[in-house]
């Protein structure tokens, strides 16, 4: 190799340590890891200042006082009570000419259901006709008689006996039209209307327009929607701690216990309660559900959000907020339900307890 390849060969290493001891200074810097702020402590409190509350999304809530306690949540089912169920029968044989309600409607009492035409109204209009023209008849005869019995003329027998036929007229006008108001019958179009004697949902619709019905079919079953029973099978262990009166929750409703059975069932080692539910959207008759059932509260119980308990070194604790920062306070927890947590001890009705951003509170108080 001559001088020249040399001096060229030499020349580009030292422009390629040149480039990458340029790279290397000119190359930012990687950031230095951030640390957490770690939270003050003063007089065992922990002290996070407000902006950085703010971010942690700190909020609380007042505990409040507790009147009842869960006690357990059972798989429960809906159905209306014995006497709130109603069957709308079809008086007369007939065929559909129009219905005006679908199942799952609401209707009030008195509402009409269907109108049915039957021959059988026809032949009870022309009955009541034929009668009214003999009570009339009866009824001049039993007049002009008792005139000429009370003027001396005829035997007052006589006149007895047109009257008892005038009454007799009268109550065959009467039958008649009982029947015909008890089936809503309307003797010119020849129909009847069946229509609800209470109020309340239509939970069975078995007909449609244009098909037949018998005189002894329900076309219609109407259920009460002010109250509804709820059925529950009970554990063995809670026999004797669930009693009537208790309260039972399903949602937003409240319902009370009505009977607690004293038998246990041996396949499924429970007995059967039975509670009472008003309505609402979440009860309808024959639905599986859950109920919780709650008992009295001990006293100095208190309810706070679920999102407000946690746990630090294996023991139940909130986060109570006072002046001076955030106190943690050990808790002794009760049954939970609906989103709230009965806390037996530990926190006093009124205190503020935290019940958004428990976990970051969490962590600086462990990292302090």
């Amino acid at each position: 190799m001559d001088k020249r390849q040399t001096y060229a060969l030499g020349g580009t290493i030292a422009a390629a340590l040149a480039g990458a001891l340029a790279w290397w200074n000119y190359m930012p810097a990687a950031p230095a890891p951030v640390s957490p702020v770690p939270a003050q402590s003063r007089n065992g409190m922990l002290v996070v200042p407000a902006n950085q509350a703010r971010q942690l999304g700190i909020q609380v809530q007042p505990a409040a006082s507790a009147t009842d306690a869960p006690l357990a949540d059972l798989p429960a089912m809906i159905a209306p009570p014995p006497n709130a169920r109603v069957a709308v029968a079809a008086s007369l044989p007939g065929v559909v000419m129009r219905t005006m309600v679908v199942e799952g409607d609401t209707v009030r009492r008195g509402q009409a259901l269907a109108v049915i035409s039957s021959r059988d109204v026809l032949s009870l209009n022309g009955d009541l006709t034929r009668a009214g023209a003999r009570l009339g008849v009866a009824q001049s005869n039993a007049n002009r008689l008792s005139q000429l019995d009370r003027e001396g003329i005829i035997a007052g027998a006589r006149a007895d006996e047109a009257r008892a036929l005038a009454a007799e007229a009268r109550a065959d006008v009467s039958e008649k039209s009982r029947i015909l108001r008890l089936v809503n019958g309307h003797g010119g179009s020849g129909t009847y209307t069946l229509v609800t004697p209470i109020a309340g949902r239509v939970t069975s619709a078995n007909i449609q327009a244009g098909s037949p019905v018998e005189g002894t079919t329900a076309p219609y079953v109407i259920d009460a929607v002010d109250r509804y029973e709820v059925e529950a099978q009970l554990p063995e262990r809670l026999v004797g701690v669930v009693r009537p009166g208790m309260t039972i929750r399903l949602g937003d409703l409240r319902g009370t216990i009505t009977a607690v059975g004293s038998t246990i069932d041996p396949a499924t080692r429970s007995a059967m309660v039975k509670a009472t539910l008003p309505a609402g959207s979440a009860v309808v008759a024959g639905r599986a559900t859950n109920i919780s059932v709650f008992g009295p509260a001990p006293a100095g119980a208190v309810s706070v959000p679920q999102a407000a308990l946690t746990s630090i070194d294996g023991k139940d604790v909130v986060f109570i907020a006072t002046g001076s920062g955030f106190a943690v306070r050990h808790v002794d927890a009760g049954g939970a339900s609906a989103g709230k947590v009965l806390l037996l001890s530990g926190v006093r009705s009124g205190e503020r307890v935290v019940t958004s951003g428990t976990s970051a509170l969490k962590a600086l108080s462990q990292a302090r």
